[in-house]
């Protein structure tokens, strides 16, 4: 049987993205936009990767499942370069973080991907 064809897609096209602050860490919550791919969004959108993405911007990443509602959530420590009240950053509340995360690809079927396209649309 073949494999599937993979192809690089932006979480934007899977997921909607909240994010805020509390002191010195970003919070980000990435919501499925459909419940099956939640699943997905579990497998491919790892600590690691998330690390990897916001290199040189936070020094640790925290991720917790929320499956009752098709979410993980994200604890981007050191993010703000002090928090809100004492940061020079333009975004010292972290409102970027969840666009940024959206931005990140993640490898997809085209099945997944042309249906997520579409559904954009």
């Amino acid at each position: 049987m073949p494999t599937a064809k993979m192809v690089p897609l932006q979480l934007r096209y899977l997921a909607h993205a909240r994010s805020g602050d509390k002191g010195n860490t970003a919070n980000v919550g990435l919501i499925a936009l459909e419940p099956e791919w939640y699943a997905l969004l579990k497998t491919q959108v790892t600590v690691a990767r998330v690390r990897r993405h916001f290199k040189g911007m936070v020094s640790r990443v925290e991720r917790f499942e929320l499956p009752n509602l098709s979410a993980l959530n994200f604890l981007l420590h050191d993010a703000l370069d002090g928090g809100g009240t004492i940061s020079l950053k333009t975004d010292a509340q972290g409102k970027v973080y969840s666009t940024a995360l959206l931005r990140m690809e993640v490898p997809v079927t085209a099945a997944v991907a042309r249906k997520a396209r579409k559904a954009a649309r």
